[in-house]
């Protein structure tokens, strides 16, 4: 008797030329449905359809095809155990070897714009899944393959095993076969959630705006050679089906990404992404070292933009990680390899200036289009369990802010406001920055009190304080900072308000003439 395989798949990718030897090399007999069935029929491939093999016709527009006992019982029969074998006689089923699917376009379907929730379901796969969980169940005798890319590896172990296959590879094929279900699976119930008007019956009970559940998937980019330290082994998992964010970046150059720049390249991203990239609006440079910003600035050109944020911290620009807002020209290419960098992005990059770049080959130089698209949701790992929370990337909205003092800010002033406080969100808390003319001149990040952070901010910044403006990630509990921001020379902060103490802040800007807004919003960067 003849082998048996099942081929059924939505990508048809290399199927014709992996049907013929199977049938021509190896001695296998296909059944097949659908269009996959078609498509061989169409190139000569000799295929029994599924509603042939089975004595059922597809019903219900082809949503019922594969699920049948023939189906089901002939990929879970195990052959080692009589009374499967015996059933399998009885009821006239032959063992199936070999499963090949691959399942409906959920995501890609759902991608689309306008897609329809009608549309959505319908590219819910049924029968596929079902193959998949039972051959990948039952490796111990069944091959299973879901992704074209396992045909080449299949007919190699064929060869090598003189028409078999190996355990280890049919085990292998069915961890492939169970995590294409768990991640597709996820796909859908992530979908319905954001599609769905309730929430779901425990976190409804619970009185919970959150989901009960989440899933959270990915598929291995690439190794990458250590995480945060070299003790540390990590890599770079893709979410999603198609390339997005960082995994659709192009690398024009350099070394290969580790973990620490891709922390920091989102760090940066993030920071840039604040800024309009609109024809016309200011061109903005970031520099970042450690997840912290060292130098943020805006200028008329991107060359303009990087000198002053270059200048702004040039000792801990070097080996920084620079994202800008304007394709690299000419100019900032040159500017961009006096110092030694570990990596730039930028939405573009002209020819010319990928040439002058080249002259520093290990710089990682990345093209990023999009880059304002960043994830929802912030995701971290405790013990036990995932910390979940919106992503803080509310646009600010000076129009809500409140003037606390009897000294209003000027019109520059609040457009150097709202720099000074875009860049704050960004620094580890407790943060404090110091701008002026749109640059940065002094940063206080992660210090154990706010006290601390403003006197490093104003020492960086130094005499450049004079005319400056100060902004704090988190209220002043106490008048201390203001009073130290006013001999410093600030002449206007940013602050959140909500102190118990704001009272006393407030009399200290006023008898020290400084105006001071309260944004209302707080961010604090852990």
């Amino acid at each position: 008797m003849t082998r048996l395989a099942l081929l059924s798949v939505s990508d048809k990718t290399g199927l014709v030329a992996f049907a013929r030897q199977l049938v021509e090399t190896f001695d296998f007999s296909i059944i097949s449905s659908g269009g996959t069935a078609e498509a061989l029929k169409a190139a000569g491939i000799p295929v029994t359809k599924v509603s042939d093999y089975t004595g059922s016709p597809e019903i219900l527009g082809g949503r019922v095809k594969t699920l049948h006992p023939r189906i089901h019982g002939g990929i879970l029969a195990r052959r080692d155990v009589p009374q499967d074998l015996t059933d399998l006689e009885t009821n006239q089923i032959q063992p199936i070897d070999l499963v090949v699917v691959n399942l409906y376009p959920f995501e890609q379907t759902i991608a689309q714009p306008g897609m329809s929730l009608a549309d959505a379901v319908e590219q819910i796969d049924i029968g596929g899944p079902a193959m998949l969980r039972a051959s990948a169940k039952n490796f111990a005798h069944v091959t299973v393959l879901c992704n074209p890319a396992q045909y080449d590896e299949y007919l190699t172990e064929l060869r090598r095993g003189d028409g078999q296959v190996s355990f280890e590879f049919r085990r292998a094929c069915a961890l492939a076969g169970f995590s294409h279900t768990a991640k597709y699976d996820a796909a859908i119930a992530t979908y319905l959630a954001a599609q769905s008007a309730t929430r779901e019956p425990i976190a409804a009970e619970s009185g919970s705006e959150h989901p009960a559940s989440i899933f959270i998937t990915g598929r291995l980019l690439q190794p990458l050679r250590y995480g945060e330290n070299p003790h540390q082994p990590a890599a770079w998992y893709q979410t999603g089906e198609s390339p997005t964010g960082w995994a659709e970046a192009t690398k024009l150059q350099g070394k290969e990404l580790s973990y620490n720049n891709l922390v920091d390249l989102e760090a940066a991203r993030r920071i840039v992404a604040e800024f309009d990239d609109a024809p016309g609006a200011p061109a903005a440079a970031v520099i970042i070292k450690h997840t912290n910003p060292c130098g943020v600035a805006l200028g008329n050109t991107l060359l303009e933009a990087y000198t002053k944020a270059y200048e702004a911290d040039s000792t801990s620009a070097f080996g920084g990680i620079v994202a800008l807002n304007r394709p690299i020209d000419v100019e900032t290419a040159a500017a961009l390899t006096q110092t030694f960098l570990e990596c730039v992005v930028a939405p573009g990059c002209d020819a010319a200036a990928a040439e002058i770049l080249a002259a520093k080959s290990k710089v990682r130089v990345l093209t990023l289009l999009d880059l304002h698209a960043g994830p929802a949701q912030a995701v971290r790992a405790i013990a036990g369990g995932l910390l979940v929370q919106a992503s803080d990337d509310r646009p600010i909205d000076i129009s809500q802010w409140k003037v606390a003092t009897e000294k209003a800010p000027t019109d520059d002033q609040w457009a150097e406001l709202r720099f000074a406080w875009t860049v704050c969100k960004h620094v580890k808390s407790n943060a404090i920055v110091v701008t002026n003319q749109r640059t940065t001149l002094g940063i206080g990040a992660g210090q154990m009190n706010r006290v601390g952070s403003v006197k490093l901010a104003l020492e960086q910044a130094g005499d450049r304080a004079r005319g400056a403006i100060l902004a704090s990630d988190g209220f002043f509990p106490f008048d201390d900072s203001v009073r130290q921001a006013a001999a410093a020379g600030i002449v206007a902060i940013a602050q959140p308000g909500g102190s118990l103490r704001d009272a006393e802040s407030i009399q200290a800007a006023n008898e020290l003439g400084l105006a001071m807004i309260f944004t209302g919003v707080r961010h604090f960067l852990h």
